[in-house]
């Protein structure tokens, strides 16, 4: 049914974030989404991006940084039809290092799209 929110939804987006598919991702967004980041200059939540265009800029500097980056081990949660939870393992090298950390995503949806992702990780250091 359009506009439900499915863990089959939660897949294809994560799906699209795997294949670093920044288009197909950005297919699951409304136009004006907001993605607050794991982290960022301004306190207390970060990077906060706005619209699809900010948002697609980020993701393909990011993936152009980390071309190894990927979601493993990823759970999903429906917690009614305008929010869900996801967790997973990020992994990835960034400047010839390794990484691996634990984060979530908090999802929030209007009609089957994404109005807001707010996205939370663990760095061990």
């Amino acid at each position: 049914m359009a506009g439900l929110v499915t863990i089959a939804l939660l897949d294809e987006i994560q799906d699209g974030f795997n294949r670093h598919d920044v288009d197909g991702i950005l297919s699951h967004f409304v136009d004006d989404s907001v993605w607050v980041m794991a982290s960022g200059p301004k306190a207390p939540e970060g990077r906060v991006c706005h619209g699809k265009k900010e948002i697609g800029d980020v993701l393909r500097e990011r993936y152009a940084q980390i071309t190894d980056m990927r979601w493993d081990d990823i759970r999903h949660w429906i917690v009614d039809d305008s929010k869900a939870i996801s967790e997973w393992i990020v992994r990835g090298t960034k400047d010839g290092k390794p990484f691996e950390y634990t984060g979530c995503d908090l999802w929030e949806f209007e009609g089957g799209k994404v109005t807001k992702k707010d996205t939370y990780w663990k760095i061990i250091g």
